[in-house]
């Protein structure tokens, strides 16, 4: 699999305000989107994830988002080396994502820019 970069995923309780701090950090401009109760965005190389605790404490458990160049060539080589696949492949905002358990118990999520939802970029 090509895996093409990682963004960090970062849980906050002032979405708005983590915002200003994380554009002036990367000189990016903050792409938002809603992924459920959680409202998320992206900016740079980080997740920006507000929402309520219940599910942001599942979100929590996800180490990083690996962006890759396709889910279904992740899937086939997660399934290869044993991987469990908690959930997906499902379409999102940005593409297709699934999220896996990896043999040593590290969660991670993997997702390309197929087929997202709303043909938003993050």
């Amino acid at each position: 699999m090509d895996i093409l970069g990682t963004s960090l995923r970062v849980c906050v309780g002032d979405l708005n305000a983590a915002i200003d701090v994380y554009e002036r950090l990367t000189g990016a401009e903050a792409i938002r989107f809603q992924r459920g109760a959680v409202a998320v965005a992206a900016i740079g190389c980080f997740f920006l994830m507000s929402g309520p605790e219940a599910e942001l404490s599942v979100l929590r458990k996800i180490t990083a988002t690996l962006a890759v160049k396709d889910v279904d060539e992740a899937l086939a080589d997660l399934t290869a080396v044993g991987a469990d696949i908690i959930a997906g492949p499902l379409p999102t905002p940005i593409g297709r994502n699934l999220v896996a358990r990896h043999p040593d118990g590290s969660i991670f999520e993997y997702v390309d820019r197929q087929g997202g939802e709303q043909g938003a970029e993050a």
